[in-house]
């Protein structure tokens, strides 16, 4: 990883950017596996939600990770930030993309994106070898 920065010169100072590139990383990839999913099997849209749900918590706790990892300090404001961003960047995708609607799974995606990148801050503070 640093031959590449080194190579291209791209370095990302902040933390939470960092975790919101990862988290999208994991969100293309889950969204890859859904589809291959979807198309290969008898599951049928109407039952995604539940997966989906899944794809996010886990992409926010792996950017979560990361961003805590990266700051040394104060996992679980670094890794919710984090979950509150990427909720925040998939509706304003999302509304501008299909015109989506406020609903109760808006607010449970909320809840559910900042819980798991707060968890995922707190094991990614841990594994950092840097603590200020």
């Amino acid at each position: 990883m640093s031959s590449f920065s080194r190579i291209f010169g791209l370095r990302n100072a902040s933390p939470v950017a960092s975790g919101l590139y990862w988290s999208g990383i994991w969100l293309a990839l889950g969204a890859l596996a859904l589809s291959i999913l979807l198309m290969g099997s008898s599951v049928n849209e109407s039952n995604m939600l539940p997966w989906v749900f899944g794809v996010h918590g886990f992409s926010s706790l792996a950017g979560g990770f990361v961003s805590a990892k990266r700051s040394g300090h104060r996992g679980w404001y670094f890794g919710m930030a984090n979950g509150f961003l990427y909720t925040l960047l998939l509706i304003m995708i999302s509304f501008l993309a299909t015109d989506a609607k406020w609903s109760v799974a808006v607010l449970m995606l909320f809840l559910i994106t900042c819980l798991a990148g707060a968890f995922g801050g707190m094991l990614g503070v841990n594994a950092s070898s840097h603590r200020r």
